[in-house]
């Protein structure tokens, strides 16, 4: 009897867990390419993470050069490796091992979509703000040097409208890092892009 009520407890959890796996598809436009955790390896969370409500939009460049020459699915597992060890950054100081990827969605040089971190879960930074109750995207490049590409923008034109209309995100809660804390992210060439998303948010709103 015991093990009977294990196989269908263990059956329900299965279920929940594809149910929010289309869930969370169905968000991604259907003309973006969305490469799923599962699609790329992820490995499990390694820490507990928190649970929260999104509130906020929140942009994010990976604050390195783009790579169109490597694969999507390298990228993030590159990026989860790094996230889920203590890692040297850049300026000295050392990064906690993290549960996992700290963003929610990368969008990558080819404007394609990996999905990172559960969007249920809050994300993490190696700043002083708080990421709970923000949907963090991030986008692959060094914004102070590097131009989005043209595959970026289409992407990032699609798919901020369609998030922020499923987790009735209003337009003036879409923001950047840069908003938050003490950072040049999302580099002053992908900042300068913030307001067009804005717009496209409060003209979905109308």
């Amino acid at each position: 009897m015991q093990i009977r009520i294990l196989l269908i407890v263990a059956a329900m959890a299965g279920l929940l867990i594809s149910c929010q796996r289309m869930a969370s598809k169905k968000v991604i436009p259907a003309s973006i390419t969305y490469l799923t955790r599962e699609a790329w390896g992820a490995n499990p969370p390694v820490l507990p993470m928190r649970s929260h409500t999104l509130t906020r939009l929140t942009i994010h460049h990976t604050a390195t050069r783009q790579l169109p020459e490597k694969t999507l699915g390298d990228k993030m597992r590159s990026l989860q490796k790094f996230s889920q060890a203590e890692s040297l950054l850049a300026d000295g100081r050392m990064k906690p091992a993290w549960a996992d990827i700290p963003y929610h969605l990368y969008v990558d040089v080819n404007g394609e979509v990996g999905q990172g971190r559960d969007i249920m879960y809050a994300g993490d930074s190696n700043t002083a703000y708080d990421p709970a109750g923000h949907l963090l995207v991030v986008v692959e490049g060094n914004f102070e040097e590097e131009e989005l590409t043209q595959k970026q923008m289409k992407t990032l034109h699609l798919l901020v409208p369609a998030l922020a209309k499923r987790y009735k995100i209003p337009a003036d809660s879409i923001a950047t890092h840069k908003d938050y804390a003490q950072t040049a992210c999302p580099g002053k060439k992908l900042y300068t892009e913030v307001g067009q998303l804005q717009q496209l948010v409060r003209k979905q709103a109308d």
